[in-house]
């Protein structure tokens, strides 16, 4: 929803390599249209599929993004996971625009082959579409809040409230300030997907 409103952000999404479905609105959303979405893909669990990987392949990575203490606290816990995994650098997101030339240069020094940013939406995108050229990392991917999950700050629902698709629910009721505004978006994706539905009835 935030693409229908934001044209560059809109560009990237379309422009991107890989999309993957995070929210369960959007996974109903694409049943409803025929559309071959079969899961949610969040954000975290493909972080810990990236990283598994990485630590098997011995490719390097690279953490930017979340508060200050957080990456690092991320990064051990990661690497006790998998103990052969290359964390090669780390930095928060809380820096100045001043302070960006330096950070993109400490990224290059350490030459991984994945760097996770987290952001959040859209400021993780619109960053990397803008430094990726820059940058040189093979694979660049915005991972939201998942840095806070790894260093156990933020805890992820119940297995059972992910496998009956709630825990969109969980986290509104455990950060209901934050989170609340964001159901604002549900009525609206519901509308686009039912104006979208019957005009493929109509043209069929």
């Amino acid at each position: 929803m935030r693409a229908q409103e934001d044209e560059e952000f809109r560009r990237i999404v379309q422009q991107a390599d890989l999309v993957t479905p995070d929210g369960i609105g959007v996974v109903w959303s694409a049943r409803l249209l025929g559309l071959p979405v079969y899961e949610r893909v969040p954000g975290v669990e493909l972080m810990a599929k990236l990283c598994e990987r990485a630590a098997q392949k011995g490719w390097r990575v690279f953490l930017l993004g979340a508060k200050p203490g957080v990456a690092e606290m991320a990064a051990r816990n990661l690497q006790a996971r998998y103990p052969t995994l290359q964390i090669v650098g780390m930095h928060h997101g809380y820096f100045s625009p001043d302070e960006e030339p330096q950070i993109i240069a400490q990224i290059k020094a350490a030459q991984p082959d994945i760097l996770f940013v987290a952001f959040g939406i859209p400021k993780q995108e619109k960053w990397i579409a803008k430094h990726a050229d820059e940058l040189q990392v093979p694979l660049c991917i915005g991972v939201g809040g998942s840095f806070d999950v790894y260093a156990g700050i933020v805890q992820r629902a119940p297995e059972w409230v992910q496998r009956l698709c709630l825990e969109w629910l969980y986290r509104t009721l455990k950060d209901p300030k934050r989170r609340l505004p964001r159901l604002l978006a549900i009525p609206k994706l519901l509308w686009l997907v039912a104006k979208t539905a019957l005009r493929g009835k109509a043209s069929n």
